[in-house]
């Protein structure tokens, strides 16, 4: 079993590439918007893979700030980041295809943003199961220390009432 310090290391590198992917589509569809202005054909969804990019980089920030502060809010947080990660991969991958299924071909940088949002995506639903685990070995280790704890007031009160009867 993984402990949690490597799960959040994990997820930690994971934020890292989610954030790289992030930066690297919105670079690719500004150049991708630049060149379909310069041809005078805007289309529905020109725009897709530079707001996945942007849903990518919050959610690789939100990933760091969860692999840092692995409170259950923040998990929440990050879980839900990660799903609206996926719905805009999702929907930049419908978006980029209907636009290279009207023009008889894909350019080079159609294809590089479905590459990369194929990566968000991975690195999303990857981050959702780690982000999984990561809860289930704090609530493993919370309820251990409370265990821990439960047993240790217990003896003490075991020792300070066989203290009282001895007197």
């Amino acid at each position: 079993m993984w402990s949690s310090r490597n799960i959040a290391w994990c997820l930690a590198v994971l934020s890292l590439v989610e954030m790289c992917a992030g930066v690297s589509s919105i670079t690719v569809g500004m150049l991708e918007s630049r060149r379909t202005r310069a041809t005078l054909k805007s289309h529905h969804g020109e725009g897709a893979p530079v707001w996945s990019g942007v849903a990518f980089l919050i959610c690789g920030l939100c990933g760091m700030l969860c692999a840092r502060r692995r409170t259950g809010l923040m998990m929440i947080l990050f879980c839900a980041c990660c799903i609206g990660g996926l719905i805009s991969g999702i929907l930049n991958v419908q978006f980029v295809r209907a636009a290279a299924r009207r023009a008889d071909f894909m350019s080079p940088l159609q294809l590089a943003s479905l590459s990369l949002a194929c990566v968000g995506m991975c690195g999303c639903a990857l981050s959702s199961w780690l982000t999984c685990r990561l809860a289930s070995a704090e609530q493993q280790r919370m309820f251990i220390e409370r265990e821990l704890s439960l047993r240790h007031s217990a003896e003490t009160t075991q020792k300070s009432k066989s203290g009282c009867s001895s007197k």
